[in-house]
This record gives C-alpha cells, sequence and structure tokens, in this order.
C-alpha cells in the first residue's frame, strides 16, 4: 500500500500505526484499578518497534500517561538514531505519577500545554512531536485556549501539529478549525463504524486515526479460551470498554459479531487482525489505524496487513449486513 497523508500538515505516514498503550506496562487510578494492559518485556517491545520500522511501519502513537510515562521511554530507547525515519505522536492532559504509576486528575489549562509538551519531549528523547493530541473531553469555553496553545507551540517548532483524541464530533469539528490541526483520533472499526468522523476528515481534510481497530483485542488473539489476565484492564472493564467481559473475557453478544464475519475478514488468507485493518482502510482513504502491540510476532502480523491492502467494496457490504443482523 501505498503512504497516507496525516492531515494537511504534509507529512506522510504507513498506512497502519502502532499504538503504544499496551508497551507502557501497568498503571492504574487512585483507587488501584488498571489502565494498562497488564506486565509487558520491554526488551521484547524494544525488539517489536524496530521490526515494525523494518517492515515499513513509520507512525508510531503514545501518550504521556500510558503507563505513567513508561510508554513514551521505551518509544524514545526504540527509535533512538532513527527520529528521521518516524513520525511520532503523543497526548497530553491526564495528571500522574511515574514513580507510583498511578493517574491522577486532568489539567485543563493552557500552562500545562507547554509543560506536558516538554516532559514528553525528554521522555521520547526528541526536541519536536510530529502530532499532539488533546486526551480529554471538556467544554468549548476550555478546549479553545488548548487549541491556541497548540498553535504557540508550532510557532515555537516543539510540534508540527496537533488533533483532539475524542468520540464526540462537535470536538473534533472545533479543534479542526484551527490552522494546524492535522487529525482527529476516534474510536473506529469493523465493529464501530464511524461514517459521521469519516466524512469530517474527508470534509476538512483531516487524517482520521482509529483507535482500537481490533476491538481491543477481541478481533485479533483474544478468545474465551485466552482471557486477559493479571493488571489488565479488560479484567475489570470500565463501562466504555463494551468488548469485554469481567475476567477478560470477550461479551458474548460482541463474540457473536465477530464470529458471523470471521470468515470474510480472513478473505485471501489475511489473519482475524489483518482483516479487521483491511476493512478500516478500504472505509475512508483518511483512515490510519493504530493497532495495539506487545511482541515481535503481533508487530509483523499487523504490518503485514499492508501487503494484503484494503477489503472490495463488495466484501464491505457482505460484512455491512452481517453485522446489522
Amino acid at each position: 500500500m501505498d503512504t497516507r497523508g496525516l492531515g494537511r500538515a504534509g507529512i506522510e505516514v504507513s498506512p497502519v500505526g502502532f499504538g503504544c498503550w499496551a508497551i507502557g506496562g501497568p498503571f492504574s487510578n487512585p483507587a488501584g484499578e488498571p489502565l494498562g494492559w497488564g506486565e509487558v518485556d520491554d526488551d521484547e517491545s524494544v525488539q517489536a518497534i524496530r521490526r515494525a520500522v523494518e517492515l515499513g511501519v513509520t507512525f508510531f502513537d503514545t501518550a504521556d500517561v500510558y503507563g505513567a510515562g513508561h510508554s513514551e521511554r521505551v518509544l524514545g530507547t526504540a527509535l533512538a538514531g532513527m527520529r528521521d525515519q518516524v513520525v511520532i505522536a503523543t497526548k497530553w492532559g491526564n495528571t500522574f505519577d511515574e514513580s507510583t504509576r498511578v493517574m491522577h486528575h486532568q489539567d485543563t489549562t493552557p500552562e500545562y500545554v507547554h509543560k506536558a509538551v516538554r516532559a514528553s519531549l525528554e521522555r521520547l528523547g526528541t526536541d519536536y512531536l510530529d502530532l499532539y493530541q488533546l486526551h480529554f473531553d471538556t467544554t468549548d469555553e476550555i478546549a479553545l485556549p488548548l487549541r491556541d496553545a497548540c498553535e504557540e507551540l508550532v510557532r515555537e517548532g516543539l510540534i508540527r501539529s496537533y488533533a483532539w483524541s475524542t468520540d464526540t464530533l462537535h470536538s473534533a469539528e472545533l479543534f479542526a478549525q484551527g490552522e494546524h490541526c492535522a487529525a482527529v483520533q476516534h474510536e473506529a472499526s469493523v465493529l464501530h463504524d464511524a461514517p459521521d468522523f469519516f466524512a469530517l476528515c474527508e470534509r476538512e481534510d483531516l487524517a482520521s486515526i482509529n483507535r482500537t481497530p481490533l476491538g481491543m483485542g477481541i478481533l485479533g488473539r483474544r478468545d474465551a479460551s485466552r482471557p486477559a489476565t493479571g493488571a489488565d484492564i479488560r479484567t475489570m472493564p470500565p463501562s466504555w470498554l463494551q468488548y469485554f467481559a469481567e475476567g477478560g473475557v470477550p461479551a458474548p453478544e460482541w463474540w457473536d459479531k465477530v464470529s458471523a464475519i470471521r470468515e470474510l475478514l480472513q478473505t485471501d488468507g489475511r489473519t482475524l487482525a489483518q482483516g479487521a485493518l483491511a476493512w478500516l482502510w478500504a472505509r475512508s482513504e483518511k483512515t490510519v489505524p493504530i493497532p495495539g502491540f506487545r511482541t515481535v510476532e503481533q508487530a509483523e502480523q499487523n504490518a503485514g496487513a499492508m501487503a494484503f491492502g484494503p477489503l472490495g467494496s463488495e466484501q464491505l457490504t457482505e460484512i455491512a449486513g452481517l453485522i446489522a443482523n
């Protein structure tokens, strides 16, 4: 597949990006409830990132809060010496303690934007970010000064572009009015179509960065025989995490949908995960899915989806009918 544009930023990225939430390892809220994806092997994470680059992946998306700073540090280590080959996106807005790995609260002030970006740059080992993203939902009155702060960061040369990670269409539209807004990060997968967001991205020339493209793993390797375990957010799923039930097993109503479309997603020898990415590429030319990963094997599988390209229009139509039923 050809590269895809990062909206109007003039930056080209690989059709698939890698989401770096999982490699941050465990972290929690003050009540001790898990917010990460469980234990990780940092050496394996570094090898997986470097293998992804070898296979043509150039876009990596993280957040300062993932692993309470740990994801950014691991990504920075892995990409050392190859900064000019990759595009790095991170997010800000949630405060945390690196030593205890606890996320505390949100800081909605423009002053915090300037503090947070410099901390992310230090952890990532770089002097600029390609994309900087707001990481919480809020009101227009709070968001507009934050958008202005991002424009200041562009002028300072600390970031090249910015976005809002949100599933609220109005919020995405608000940031899209900013000169250097380049994208919106939102949920999208074959289980969660997002036609309004795809239309906005076409209309405003934004990249559609798709989080949870594999449904938190239900479109990948997770099934009833391989539940999530340990300090994994899927073992105690919050209300917004609809694909999993208590104990880290896929929720039955969603597993039935996956079972119905599995064969179509695996067309032409694709794995289930590769088919899920192919659906997103077929859905819009603006999409850049960012599946998570924790191993070299997962990195190779996700990157390997690019060799197959998007699904066909007939397959999209048939999948839509099966999902509806």
